[in-house]
């Protein structure tokens, strides 16, 4: 697992994607979202506006993001 540091209190799942690099571009997080690859805590998510807290799991491919 993968332990990703934000700054904030919570942050969006498609600025976490950018933010942790699994995506390149805000065009490419959209996507991914919309296309149902990501998951948040074990489920799909299709928010790309979900607001993500530390604590949170993001999955996508073969890698598993905990937010710290």
């Amino acid at each position: 697992m993968i332990e990703v540091k934000i700054e904030t209190d919570i942050i969006k799942l498609d600025s976490f994607l950018k933010w942790s690099g699994a995506a390149s571009l805000g065009s490419e997080a959209k996507f991914l979202i919309k296309e149902g690859l990501v998951k948040v805590n074990g489920n799909i998510e299709y928010q790309r506006g979900k607001k993500l807290k530390k604590g949170d799991i993001v999955e996508f491919e073969d890698n598993k993001y905990k937010i710290v």
